[in-house]
């Protein structure tokens, strides 16, 4: 939860702690990855993008290289969410230009191939890099860990891949929602067990990733979505209540107010679809947000970059607010075009 502000608290958690700062602190999500040169060349080092993710060596490196060549104030491990399941024991990989592949869940029989409990040996490696990277960070840069949300990720379990609209994953919850409800308690339980020890190994504050929010109606939304996320928040404020938390439902507009409430996370996270004036009407004040530019206006850069990054700095004027991008950064991103970005919000954030 919040603790009191103080100056001497980096930026980025002071905005979580409620403040509403004249310089807007900034990250961006996907930060790490294939639009920077210097990422592409360790990456290809590694033979599978896993075994990039267990390598403390790569992954550390691949986390700090955003923050030197940018000056962000938060840096976020570099991992993947669907390490969650490889250390349940479902089969994980990630095939070139195709994406992530996993043995589907599909029976009873399936799921109980996966551990009752999971592994965090398998996920030393990722430790070892948080330990890396916690001493080599400037000391005004928060260090973000994260997990991805039970739904999206037990979406991908039961699939094997990522699949349109997550339809998979949508009518087995219909179908056998007891089985379901239990693959989701055993990633709660995961989660909250990983996050705990990311806390551990040096992270300042998590972010959950609910990337699949949105495809959910209602009544599904609050059971597979709102509900998960809020036992992880519980469960993991037992164990550390000071414990910051960033929850992004993405897609999930007309259920952000409910959403934040209902979790209890400290700071929402909102899509590109949000218009950031309807935020205010639809999620309290004193809560801090986080976004949300455009991840394809950051590639067209120009006038209409200026003009999106200008409209969401004053929009979001007087509360507490994160810069950041509605999604993931894109690959073809032009390096000069986050210079440009950063330019700007350092100089009118």
């Amino acid at each position: 939860m919040a603790s009191p502000s103080s100056s001497s608290v980096k930026p980025f958690l002071r905005v979580m702690n409620g403040e509403a700062l004249d310089n807007t602190p900034i990250w961006l999500m996907r930060q790490a990855g294939r639009y920077l040169p210097e990422y592409r060349e360790i990456r290809a080092t590694a033979p599978t993008f896993i075994d990039f993710c267990y390598t403390p060596k790569l992954a550390s490196e691949a986390t700090l290289q955003p923050i030197r060549r940018f000056g962000f104030d938060a840096a976020i491990l570099f991992s993947d969410i669907l390490v969650v399941p490889d250390a349940l024991g479902q089969n994980v990989s990630f095939e070139t230009g195709e994406g992530p592949r996993l043995a589907p869940i599909e029976t009873e029989a399936d799921f109980k191939r996966l551990f009752e409990k999971i592994d965090l040996d398998r996920l030393g490696p990722v430790f070892e890099t948080i330990d890396r990277v916690k001493g080599a960070l400037p000391a005004e840069t928060t260090f973000l860990g994260f997990c991805g949300a039970p739904w999206t990720v037990a979406s991908y379990m039961i699939a094997g891949r990522g699949t349109p609209e997550q339809a998979p994953a949508r009518l087995f919850a219909y179908e056998q929602p007891e089985l379901f409800g239990r693959l989701i308690d055993r990633l709660v339980e995961g989660s909250i067990d990983y996050l705990d020890r990311q806390f551990e190994a040096g992270v300042d504050a998590v972010q959950i990733f609910d990337s699949w929010a949105g495809v959910l109606p209602a009544l599904e939304f609050e059971q597979w979505c709102v509900k998960p996320v809020a036992a992880i928040v519980a469960g993991l404020r037992k164990r550390r209540p000071d414990a910051r938390i960033i929850g992004f439902p993405r897609n999930a507009t007309s259920h952000l107010g409910g959403y934040a409430a209902a979790t209890k996370v400290d700071m929402v996270g909102l899509d590109t679809s949000v218009a950031p004036k309807f935020v205010r009407s639809i999620v309290a004040d004193n809560v801090p947000v986080q976004g949300n530019l455009d991840p394809l206006a950051l590639i067209a850069g120009g006038e209409r970059l200026d003009a999106g990054v200008r409209h969401i700095l004053d929009t979001f004027r007087g509360r507490p607010h994160i810069f950041n991008l509605g999604h993931g950064i894109l690959p073809q991103t032009p390096v000069a075009h986050v210079e440009r970005l950063m330019q700007l919000v350092r100089s009118e954030g």
